[in-house]
């Protein structure tokens, strides 16, 4: 910006400040459009709201702010100056602006709030969110909304550029630069195919014998596997790394290996006995299922919503 432009915006920014000292609010502004209306102060007063003697002080307010008498009271009425009738124009066309400036932002927030962009972490994206969002659409029919699944790791990406309007996670900790509210439980199990060795174990497994298994696990980003290398001490060896929880059970019914998987991803494969589960002894895999947001915004409108029914 040149010299000439940077004094001209704070020429500009001065003025504004004082226009703001001398121009009358748009309430004191809708008072003096109503009496001109109706004839009277009382009226006027009536019909915004206010008591007679509030006007009264709004009116003497504004007189002595633009230096002029405005209004001639009698006990036949109130009657506009000759001053007041030309300010009372000007004032029409600053309400008037100020109702097409609010019709305007409105436009913008219906169209914001029409819209929901969700990214979420794969295992609350294929097995908790289309509760959430059916429940959403039957309080916002009119709402449309996309969800982006990826890794916990990908769904902070989208977060920290604007890309999504809340997200969840599952990892261990809460990325950085988001704020965070815990909305679930879960808990990893071993799971395996019932042809394997370990689904006709009768004692639990050591941890240090998950530790140099090799499992069907997630990839490196996701809340599952940041879980279990918490848990493991870094030490998970991945036989397959999948990119999905979908993929990760369909290796492990198959018989490939065993896997670790969220106790909500895998209900109707243990009770049709297409996996066992497989207990594991001296190992917490218990994980909080997070709410997350960019640090000082927190959800509003749809957002605001989805979250309030994941409590539920």
């Amino acid at each position: 910006m040149s010299e000439t432009d940077d004094g001209r915006a704070g020429s500009r920014s001065v003025s504004a400040r004082t226009l703001a000292h001398r121009v009358p609010d748009l309430g004191a502004l809708e008072l003096l459009l109503a009496v001109a209306r109706l004839g009277s102060l009382g009226g006027a007063a009536r019909e915004l709201g206010i008591t007679q003697p509030a006007a009264s002080s709004r009116v003497r307010s504004m007189e002595r702010q633009l230096g002029v008498a405005l209004v001639d009271r009698s006990p036949r009425g109130s009657r506009l100056t000759d001053a007041g009738a030309l300010v009372t124009d000007w004032a029409r066309r600053i309400v008037e602006a100020a109702e097409a400036f609010d019709a305007g932002a409105q436009a913008l927030r219906d169209r914001r709030d029409s819209r929901l962009r969700v990214a979420a972490s794969m295992t609350i994206a294929e097995y908790l969110l289309p509760g959430w969002l059916l429940a959403l659409r039957s309080q916002r029919p009119d709402t449309a909304v996309s969800l982006l699944a990826g890794n916990s790791a990908s769904v902070a990406e989208r977060l920290l550029s604007d890309e999504a309007d809340v997200g969840f996670v599952e990892g261990v900790t809460v990325p950085p630069g988001l704020d965070s509210a815990v909305i679930a439980h879960d808990r990893l199990i071993v799971v395996t195919a019932p042809t394997h060795a370990w689904a006709r174990r009768r004692r639990p497994l050591a941890t240090e014998e998950l530790a140099t298994t090799p499992l069907i696990l997630r990839e490196k980003g996701s809340g599952t596997r940041q879980v279990l290398d918490t848990a493991l001490g870094g030490l998970a060896r991945p036989l397959i790394e999948l990119s999905s929880t979908t993929a990760v059970k369909a290796a492990a019914v198959s018989g490939a290996g065993p896997a670790v998987l969220s106790e909500l991803a895998v209900g109707e494969e243990l009770a049709m006995r297409r996996l066992i589960r497989v207990p594991v002894h001296g190992i917490a895999l218990a994980r909080d299922l997070r709410a997350v947001w960019p640090t000082g915004h927190r959800p509003t409108g749809p957002a605001r919503d989805l979250l309030a029914l994941t409590r539920g």
